[in-house]
């Protein structure tokens, strides 16, 4: 599972699909579900530019359809550490290889709130030109966009979700539109970045896990 948005699918719904990836059981509706996801840097190859990567998700998914998240999911058992889970996903998602994730650290804890998952955010530096594989069952597309253009599209936006609408703040760059827990997320990034990324930096102050 990639995406953590709100409002998720009423339980009966949940009841007559498929388990989760791996036959995964629900959860307890009590229980916090641990969970991870990956916020991967790179710089331009040819301004220099900051940037982050992102995926957008498949539009014919029963759950989150077209929206956009980090790569990511709740650990599995095989998992040593939420940073493995994290890594894991990236690989299973977008065919990002541990080998070419440099860790610069990890932002606080983000939790969703019908869900029930809470989320470790890992970020890390890959190099720039990265050839992507993507799971052709989950995503649609991987989105490299410039992290000063995507701060400067903070904003609330009007959201309808199975006849409900709110207004929630999102980061709007083009037509991509992130809200959500990829949306705190970010703003977690940002309040641990420079006013401005200056080309040929990524220079984050946060503590390495």
């Amino acid at each position: 599972m990639s995406a953590f948005t709100w409002p998720p699918d009423p339980p009966a719904a949940a009841s007559s699909a498929s388990p989760p990836q791996g036959d995964r059981p629900e959860p307890d509706a009590s229980e916090q579900i641990p969970a991870a996801v990956l916020v991967p840097l790179f710089l331009a190859s040819d301004t220099h530019e900051p940037h982050v990567v992102l995926t957008r998700r498949r539009a014919d998914l029963r759950r989150h359809a077209g929206e956009i998240s980090f790569p990511g999911g709740r650990r599995d058992a095989e998992d040593a550490a939420l940073l493995d889970t994290a890594l894991r996903e990236a690989e299973e998602e977008i065919g990002l290889e541990r080998s070419q994730v440099r860790l610069l650290g990890e932002l606080p804890v983000t939790s969703t709130f019908a869900t029930r998952y809470t989320i470790s955010p890992f970020v890390g530096e890959i190099p720039a030109g990265v050839a992507w594989r993507l799971s052709a069952k989950e995503v649609d597309a991987v989105l490299e966009l410039p992290l000063n253009e995507l701060r400067a599209g903070a904003t609330r936006v009007p959201i309808e979700r199975r006849g409900i609408t709110f207004e929630t703040d999102a980061y709007v760059l083009g037509e991509h539109v992130i809200w959500g827990a990829t949306a705190r997320i970010l703003a977690h990034l940002f309040d641990r970045l420079p006013p401005t990324a200056a080309a040929g930096q990524l220079a984050l102050t946060i503590p390495a896990p």
